[in-house]
């Protein structure tokens, strides 16, 4: 699949800090989830602050996602999220350091290459 998929958040000191993610499920734009340990460089901002964004890019579009994140530790929820992909950092589902960044989109910007682009607001 061509493009990326970038999450950017507020760290502690006030300012815009951003990294390559790769969804592990979504609900088209509603919401996407990502994997992440607790106490890492995602899940320490987001205790303080939920807010974020997250662009997907290609050559031929850009989405930005504007909304709130929850770190999500529910057993069920890490154990039906759970990837192959992980375990070298991660012994399993139940490991407590493993958790699951559910991101929630409150309005987006879409822009497609030769098209205007379209804000629009989720409701």
């Amino acid at each position: 699949m061509e493009g990326h998929c970038v999450l950017s958040l507020i760290d502690e000191y006030g300012y815009s800090t951003s990294s390559t993610v790769t969804i592990s499920k979504a609900d088209g734009i509603k919401w996407l989830t990502f994997l992440d340990g607790l106490g890492l460089n995602k899940t320490k901002p987001i205790a303080q602050c939920n807010r974020g964004s997250v662009c997907l890019s290609a050559s031929t579009y850009n989405i930005t996602l504007i909304g709130t994140l929850e770190i999500l530790t529910d057993p069920d929820i890490k154990k039906e999220m759970w990837q192959k992909l992980i375990s070298e950092y991660y012994s399993g589902p139940e490991d407590p350091e493993y958790c699951v960044l559910r991101f929630n989109t409150e309005r987006y910007n879409l822009f497609f290459a030769d098209d205007d682009p379209v804000i629009l607001v989720l409701r």
